[in-house]
């Protein structure tokens, strides 16, 4: 893999980790539009650790803040705000844990085995479609009127069991995390926030799993991949950064154009 390969699909994974338009979609397409070989599992896990080490940097405080008051909390019993939104957190990812241990105990939970089977551009053009029709009627038809500090466990719930979809390429985790909170009335930047939060156990414990399923290279390209997460960590900081304070100001629909756009092409070209 050359080092311009490697610059645009650390960009392109940090671009898209957390906004809504699907990381796993684009990583799987764009070698192919390109004429690109695939980059494999060890250049995704790579840039993937790029996109952890991205958002816990950017929510360094408030992690701080939620361990050292968890650890208050199972000391002395006592919870503060932080300490529940630990909580939540950890109970958001219970889905996808739950989810994860079904499939591996059936065997269905095989990295290489799974990509091969949605890495189709049929499905991605059907999930990038149909989940941004259902992004933006939430943004369209939700209250926007619950902060972040309003969140409860059926929420986390609610948002944690719709993650679990983010398992089929073209979903978008962040879009469907973001979609569910807004649904539920919150506004559109504690959505994303929680959405953040959400996908640091997430993209671990995925980066983790997927790692163990690698067969190890004969020789590995060292400068790919590390220029691939540097890049990808520097890019998905800046898009946190300023996608928080785009939401502010203005509403989703420019993602899910992008999305219906990018769908109709794969239809019309590709599938």
């Amino acid at each position: 893999m050359g080092t311009l390969q490697a610059c645009v699909l650390g960009l392109l994974q940090g671009l898209t980790e957390f906004l809504p338009v699907s990381s796993s979609a684009h990583l799987i397409l764009l070698p192919v539009v390109a004429g690109w070989p695939d980059q494999g599992l060890t250049f995704d896990v790579a840039v993937h650790v790029g996109t952890l080490a991205a958002v816990l940097a950017y929510f360094r405080r408030e992690l701080l803040g939620m361990a050292r008051s968890g650890l208050v909390a199972a000391r002395t019993g006592r919870v503060d705000a932080d300490a529940r939104l630990a909580g939540l957190v950890v109970l958001g990812t219970l889905p996808v844990v739950a989810t994860g241990l079904v499939l591996d105990a059936t065997g269905s939970l095989d990295v290489t085995a799974t990509a091969t089977l949605f890495r189709g551009a049929a499905l991605i053009a059907t999930t990038t479609t149909g989940f941004a029709l259902l992004l933006w009627w939430a943004d369209r038809r939700g209250a926007r009127s619950r902060g972040e500090r309003s969140l409860g466990w059926r929420d986390a719930l609610i948002v944690g069991a719709a993650q679990v979809l983010a398992l089929i390429p073209g979903t978008s985790r962040s879009g469907i995390t973001i979609t569910a909170a807004l649904a539920l009335g919150f506004d559109r930047k504690s959505a994303a926030r929680f959405s953040f939060l959400l996908s640091i156990p997430v993209i671990a414990a995925a980066g983790l799993r997927s790692a163990m399923a690698i067969e190890a290279p004969q020789s590995p390209d060292w400068t790919a991949l590390a220029v691939g997460t540097a890049v990808s960590a520097l890019s998905a900081w800046l898009t946190i950064h300023f996608f928080l304070r785009l939401v502010e100001r203005v509403s989703l629909l420019p993602f899910v154009l992008y999305r219906l756009a990018l769908g109709a092409l794969l239809f019309v070209f590709v599938v």
